[in-house]
């Protein structure tokens, strides 16, 4: 018999987000292991965004604005995964 998997529900506005993303967790994927992969995809796209400062691909002032732009689309990560989910009954 296979051993009981933890049930996690997230809130809403959490999914929300997260599928903003084309994230969908299920009902027993780990917020911790979701907030990695959202992480990834922010740190990706920061490096994304530094690479095109150094090929000149826009003006450096541009930058501080962009990165703030990026850190907007990914509030989530602001939470701590323990709160994207309602406590454990």
């Amino acid at each position: 018999m296979a051993p009981d998997r933890p049930v996690y529900r997230y809130h809403e506005d959490v999914l929300i987000a997260l599928w903003t993303y084309g994230v969908k967790p299920t009902e027993h994927t780990p917020p911790e292991l979701v907030r990695g992969f959202i992480n990834d995809l922010y740190r990706h796209e920061l490096r994304r965004l530094r690479d095109q400062l150094l090929n000149n691909e826009f003006p450096k002032r541009e930058y501080l604005d962009r990165v703030v732009a990026v850190r907007g689309r990914y509030r989530v990560l602001s939470l701590r995964p323990r709160d994207w989910v309602f406590p454990a009954p």
